[in-house]
């Protein structure tokens, strides 16, 4: 039988020097490299598969606004309560983005970081948005359908829901847009963010500190607002139309915030190391 393998202390040294290293902070070209890791894997999945994993994450989503309408239908309107809602404000984001649910508005930062690398990916990027933008509306619109059609809440909290979706829609096309290019940009940065890092608490973490100001700036999320405001148009609140005037400026928005804040600034940063 042979004797059990004794590690020599040199051996020893240099296991607790690689699992340091694989503790340390990633440095920025090492996320890229995740980045485009995570790019290359999203590119290759076929439309019906990105199509589902994009109902699923437009529909989850509806968690941000059925979250905070929930909160604010019990505590009232208050400043505090409003507060109290909004920490509830990432919990459609925390779901979809852990459970690797397709989300556009990551997409803004995975696809785009690789074509700026390999401009082949061009087309296959454009492919990934429009299957996967189209399919979260869908999703958004399955949300709000259950959310009032179906009797699924009580009537407080669909007229809460509704509430969000009127506060939301009611603003000048200017600011929609502007607001969205905060919104993508701190979506872009938390895709940005989670890929480095080393554990999902440490990922949970980013996902509800970034997203928390979202809800609380009240910026735009192309697909999360989408929920409120589809709610308030199913159930009476705004005309179809003005879901539509919203969405052009808020989708716009979050594209410009994503791609050049956070992409093309991060695509500079590890290319000028």
């Amino acid at each position: 039988m042979p004797l059990p393998r004794i590690k020599l202390p040199a051996e020893t040294n240099d296991t607790s020097a690689s699992v340091q290293r694989d503790l340390d902070r990633p440095t920025a070209s090492e996320i890229y490299q995740q980045v485009s890791k995570n790019a290359r894997r999203e590119l290759s999945r076929p439309n019906l598969a990105l199509a589902v994993s994009g109902i699923v994450g437009g529909l989850t989503m509806g968690l941000t606004g059925l979250s905070v309408a929930l909160v604010r239908a019990q505590l009232g309107s208050s400043s505090i309560a409003a507060f109290v809602a909004m920490c509830f404000y990432p919990m459609g984001f925390m779901a979809v983005i852990l459970g690797r649910g397709q989300l556009f508005t990551e997409n803004t930062l995975y696809p785009v970081a690789l074509m700026l690398t390999e401009r082949r990916h061009f087309w296959n990027t454009m492919r990934l948005w429009g299957v996967v933008f189209s399919a979260n509306v869908a999703g958004a619109f399955l949300f709000a359908m259950l959310a009032v059609r179906t009797g699924a809440l009580r009537a407080e909290y669909a007229d809460a829901l509704s509430r969000l979706g009127v506060e939301a829609a009611n603003y000048s096309a200017s600011h929609i847009f502007w607001s969205a290019v905060v919104g993508g940009w701190i979506i872009a940065m938390v895709a940005w963010l989670v890929s480095g890092s080393h554990s999902i608490t440490g990922a949970v973490m980013l996902i509800w500190a970034l997203t928390f100001v979202v809800g609380m700036g009240h910026f735009a999320h192309c697909i999360a607002t989408s929920g409120e405001i589809l709610a308030a148009v199913l159930h009476g609140q705004l005309a179809t139309s003005r879901y539509f005037l919203w969405l052009g400026p808020a989708l716009l928005g979050n594209i410009t915030g994503g791609v050049l804040l956070v992409t093309l600034l991060e695509y500079g940063q590890v290319n000028l190391e």
